[in-house]
């Protein structure tokens, strides 16, 4: 008898083990890029709702923005409406990931100078 024998078996459940590994953690690096893109849409949606509405009050704007974020699959998870300008912040819990974007609406800010 040989002392090798076995050994393909051996490495074959080595290589599946490696890479069951690695397609794990590729599965998990594409949940949070996907969470981090949802989280970012629902901001940038909630935002710009908050600053359309900006003329109804903080309370209302941010209303908006909180009702827009939640149809999205988002949480608010700030908004400061100042004047026609709305600061969001949005956040997206997806498996052990919870990105938290903020975006920023309203008109263009003045040239310097």
């Amino acid at each position: 008898m040989s002392r090798d024998r076995g050994s393909a078996t051996v490495w074959a459940a080595l290589v599946a083990t490696v890479l069951g590994a690695v397609f794990a953690g590729v599965l998990l690096l594409g949940q949070a890029v996907v969470a981090r893109h949802r989280a970012a849409a629902a901001a940038d949606l909630a935002a710009l709702a908050a600053a359309a509405t900006w003329a109804h009050g903080p309370d209302t704007a941010c209303a908006t923005a909180l009702r827009v974020a939640r149809a999205q699959g988002a949480e608010l998870a700030g908004c400061h409406v100042g004047g026609e300008v709305a600061d969001v912040a949005a956040r997206v819990p997806a498996g052990p990931f919870a990105p938290e974007i903020r975006a920023r609406a309203g008109p263009p800010r003045d040239p310097p100078g």
